[in-house]
């Protein structure tokens, strides 16, 4: 069963109801993890938990299966070369969720990029205090996605 989720807009990185932020460095300069994280084929070969990712619409939207089976239909919000790319979930397999919006900010740090990973949630309370207590492998899974990706870059 497919569930729809309420349409948001970029502000809803800073105004949901549950925000988790994450941070991480990477080698790479912003333009290069820019051009990774804007092809969208490319996610499964740096970020484990994707199991398949496709460009939908044009670039303009996102069909991503994690492993274990949960799905999301996305439209891509921003795409800012070197700077930011954001999508919306617009529907998933996964119950409970009310909206979600997940957005990536590059900038320069160093001869690196200091990537930030914003995770804006609105889900009914039992679903909310889940993705809390995920909170801790939720910022595992980005900053080891962050590395691998920095590993794939480097072209090791």
């Amino acid at each position: 069963m497919t569930h729809r989720l309420r349409p948001v807009g970029l502000e809803y990185a800073e105004t949901a109801p549950l925000r988790m932020v994450f941070v991480a460095e990477a080698q790479a300069p912003p333009g290069a993890v820019f051009t990774a994280l804007a092809d969208t084929e490319g996610w499964p070969r740096w970020f484990r938990e994707v199991s398949s990712a496709r460009t939908t619409d044009g670039g303009k939207g996102r069909e991503i299966r994690l492993r274990g089976g949960v799905r999301f239909r996305e439209t891509v919000m921003t795409a800012e070369p070197g700077e930011r790319y954001a999508y919306r979930i617009d529907e998933t397999n996964a119950p409970g969720l009310r909206a979600l919006l997940e957005e990536w900010t590059l900038a320069p740090s160093g001869g690196g990029t200091l990537v930030r990973y914003v995770f804006a949630l609105d889900a009914p309370m039992p679903v909310h205090l889940a993705a809390r207590l995920a909170r801790p492998g939720l910022g595992r899974a980005f900053r080891t996605a962050v590395r691998n990706l920095d590993h794939l870059l480097a072209g090791k």
